[in-house]
């Protein structure tokens, strides 16, 4: 039998997105139509409301985050990196709990990203602070 997968929410259609919106994706949806799905938002775990101010990671990506070099800054300039770090940990504890050993994350988000990120209104490569943390605790990865 397959260990759970996590899935950032959103993709499965819950209105977790920072505008409040979701990010369905019936692709992901069809890849995990035979597994136990654990959704999870980092943003929301890590105690910030829906909606929330945008935020992106200040410069690097969320290793630069995990190892303090770095921030999350939301659009009016205060400093969010406390909520995404907790998060990100929450979000590992719920793997652990449950077992995962892999995630399918939403691509382009500062939490969630596996390979691409955005900053200024542009995509740069890179992983989010909760996929650099489950990567870096031996989850394996998949975009969406």
């Amino acid at each position: 039998m397959q260990s759970p997968v996590l899935v950032s929410a959103c993709l499965l259609g819950l209105k977790t997105r920072y505008d409040g919106a979701d990010a369905y994706s019936q692709k992901a949806v069809d890849l995990l139509k035979k597994r136990a799905v654990v959704p999870v938002c980092p943003e929301q775990l890590g105690g910030l409301p829906t909606p929330r101010p945008r935020a992106e990671i200040s410069s690097g990506d969320g290793v630069s985050v995990l190892e303090g070099i770095s921030g999350v800054i939301d659009e009016f300039g205060s400093d969010a990196t406390a909520f995404f770090l907790k998060g990100a940990h929450e979000v590992l504890k719920i793997a652990r709990i449950v077992g995962a050993k892999e995630a399918y994350l939403k691509e382009k988000s500062p939490s969630c990203g596996t390979g691409t990120i955005c900053r200024d209104s542009v995509c740069v490569p890179g992983p989010g602070v909760t996929a650099a943390l489950l990567k870096k605790e031996g989850l394996a990865l998949k975009g969406f």
